[in-house]
């Protein structure tokens, strides 16, 4: 029990360590990294003793397989800490690492996308349109765009893009954190809402929990007052102008044609928006669809720049994009994901989940509590916690069940569904380092987390609750009045 509560501890340090990266001066990306790496080490010192106890049920379904018969076939004599060991080396580390570097590949592609086109000045094309200078109508404008495009893009390839807008849009750094910050939670309340929006909606959309149609109808209303009670109240007193940053088009202009920069802004929309489309007719993972749009992105660059001089062919190529990229939020990423997922395999969520479900028993604040854990815990792990603790119901079972009314809840399209969408969605946006979005605007505009808190977490937190108040009075408007 020690080496378990342990792995609780090493995982609070160092998320301190990553809030407080202004401080100690040390980057977030060393701090998740070292995170990631010593809370399986202490997994691993201790395993026989961490999954005896039975907080994770993946072991004893595992040792039952035929993986585990094979391995003790090859080696007879292995003892349990062997079993163990090969148990979570060669298969929970293999599998997790598996669905973090869909995650990483899909990042990497859609960063390199957005800085391809905005290398070749595409995003100018968009920037030139918003001319408002106001910082009220700037925020609207940037926080309604976001919202829609996330829907139908994701959260974090959208905050990738209008981060990159702002950077053309507000010179000031700390209005341009504010800005990074309420597109976040823009983000994460448009996607919330979409069955291609987030992972979480993907999710339920794929394991039969929702259908399209009504997680759209359903969670929408909820979803825009997320974004609007945020935005209702900065709006009451932010007040003055933002200064653009001022650009030297010579460094662009000189190799970057008109029709080259519409080319490469309309290539890039397609790219992003593609992915799901591919995703849907050939049922590949979603990175996949990304590397597809880069591939045909950085072809195209290749032939519409062999005729040009050296230099400005490699300031354009895709080569010399990437060196731009920031590695470091990759790297991020694969640290804070791999301590999530050390806590998901030592079965640290589903005694949390088994916690809620014992002591808490009510649709309202079960999702509640899982959109404040996924502030702090990646989403993904507690999403499918909560899909593995309960099975989608029919009327039948749910009529036969000891409390009808309550499994009532977990017919397909139930509320405990649509409810688990919004909150695992949007509870992200209480931390910055709570979603895929809010890390993506950490890294572009190294926002700091203390600063996030301050500022962003108490909006967010209103957003959030409000949001579940809607649903709850659309939910009594609708099916109880």
């Amino acid at each position: 029990m020690f080496s378990f509560t342990l792995m609780l501890v090493v995982f609070i340090l160092g998320y301190t360590a990553i809030a407080l990266e202004h401080p100690l001066k040390i980057d977030k990306a060393a701090s998740a990294l070292m995170l990631g790496v010593v809370i399986w080490g202490v997994y691993m010192l201790d395993v026989t003793n961490i999954l005896s106890l039975g907080f994770s049920d993946a072991w004893e379904h595992f040792s039952h397989s035929c993986l585990m018969t094979d391995y003790v076939k090859i080696h007879p004599e292995a003892t349990l800490f062997e079993k163990m060991k090969y148990f979570v080396v060669d298969n929970q580390i293999v599998e997790h690492l598996g669905d973090i570097s869909e995650i990483l590949f899909f990042l990497l592609g859609a960063m390199t996308i957005v800085e391809t086109v905005d290398q070749h000045q595409g995003f100018k094309l968009i920037t030139d349109k918003i001319t408002t200078t106001s910082k009220v109508k700037l925020l609207w404008i940037i926080s309604i765009l976001t919202f829609f495009m996330s829907a139908v893009l994701d959260n974090l390839t959208t905050t990738i893009v209008i981060v990159t807008l702002l950077n053309k849009l507000v010179d000031d750094k700390k209005t341009r954190w504010f800005f990074a910050s309420m597109v976040v939670i823009a983000a994460n309340a448009g996607g919330a809402f979409s069955p291609i929006g987030d992972v979480t909606t993907i999710m339920l959309w794929i394991g039969g929990q929702v259908t399209a149609a009504n997680i759209i109808a359903m969670v929408f209303v909820p979803s825009v007052f997320n974004m609007l009670f945020p935005l209702a109240i900065v709006s009451l007193y932010m007040k003055g102008t933002v200064e653009r940053p001022k650009i030297d088009a010579s460094e662009t202009a000189a190799f970057t044609t008109p029709f080259e920069r519409k080319l490469l802004l309309f290539m890039g929309i397609g790219a992003l928006v593609f992915v799901p489309v591919i995703k849907t007719l050939t049922h590949l993972p979603p990175y996949m669809g990304m590397l597809f749009g880069l591939s045909v992105i950085w072809i195209t660059t290749e032939l519409i720049h062999k005729g040009k001089n050296s230099e400005d062919r490699r300031k354009l190529s895709v080569v010399g994009v990437l060196k731009k990229v920031d590695i470091p939020t990759i790297f991020f990423f694969l640290g804070i994901l791999s301590a999530v997922a050390a806590l998901e395999s030592a079965g640290h969520l589903a005694l949390a989940s088994h916690w809620l479900d014992t002591n808490v028993h009510n649709i309202y604040g079960i999702n509640a509590a899982i959109g404040l854990l996924s502030s702090v815990v990646d989403n993904v792990p507690l999403t499918a916690g909560a899909m593995g603790m309960y099975p989608i119901v029919t009327h039948t079972m749910a009529a036969a069940s000891a409390d009808p009314t309550f499994m009532h809840h977990f017919l397909q399209d139930g509320a405990f569904w649509e409810l688990l969408a919004y909150a695992a969605g949007t509870g992200g946006s209480i931390l910055i380092i709570g979603s895929a979005a809010g890390v993506a605007a950490m890294a572009l505009e190294k926002i700091d987390f203390i600063w996030y808190m301050k500022k962003i977490s108490w909006l967010a937190l209103i957003g959030y609750f409000g949001g579940i108040l809607i649903y709850w009075l659309q939910d009594l408007v609708l099916f109880h009045m």
